[in-house]
């Protein structure tokens, strides 16, 4: 990962993996047919990981909403920083991250439809718009936490304000109260 982080996915050669990991190329071909199958086989351990972190949660209250995936998710990217920083970036031609993008959006589906069950409530949006705005406003802090170092904001601090914007929105989180009046949701130049 670190050799990508360096120089870019396009520019890492089979041979600079094995110089890197002091083993041999016959070694790294015995498992892997080439660096694209690295990529994927990583991805898929963090991906996994990952899954197996969130599963163990359970809807803590009633609202349902208790932040807990998104501290997780945090947690898990402090500790896989390299492998979360070069999925993000988008190495790989794009491959790795689509496909970290995907999974998490099927995964959130299930978990916001699970939680709905569970609650008894019949969720307003369609369950796939309504997980890929949750990933992909996640993946876009992500970004943004993983790329300063040290990251300027605790798991614990940024679970809190998403959590905060999933409960009350974008428009409370712009600092506006209920009584204000910003525009109507028809005017296309309104401030959303």
């Amino acid at each position: 990962m670190s050799l990508t982080l360096e120089r870019g996915y396009s520019a890492v050669t089979v041979e600079d993996i094995t110089e890197r990991a002091d083993l041999g190329r016959a070694t790294f071909y015995t498992h892997f047919p080439d660096k694209d199958a690295l990529l994927a086989q990583v991805v898929t351990g963090l991906i996994d990981d990952l899954q197996e972190r969130l599963r163990s949660l359970t809807p803590e209250s009633s609202v349902g909403f208790t932040g807990r995936p998104v501290l997780e998710i945090f947690r898990h990217a402090a500790e896989e920083r390299d492998i979360y920083r070069m999925i993000l970036r988008g190495e790989g031609d794009g491959r790795a991250l689509r496909r970290f993008v995907d999974d998490c959006s099927a995964a959130a589906a299930e978990m916001f439809g699970a939680r709905a069950t569970a609650l008894g409530v019949t969720p307003r949006m369609d369950l796939t718009v309504l997980s890929r705005a949750w990933v992909g406003e996640v993946v876009g802090v992500l970004q943004w936490w993983l790329d300063l170092d040290p990251p300027p904001l605790t798991p614990e601090e940024v679970t809190e304000m998403l959590l905060n914007l999933s409960l009350r929105g974008r428009y409370w989180a712009a600092g506006f109260d209920d009584g204000d009046v910003v525009g109507s949701g028809s005017d296309p130049d309104a401030v959303q």
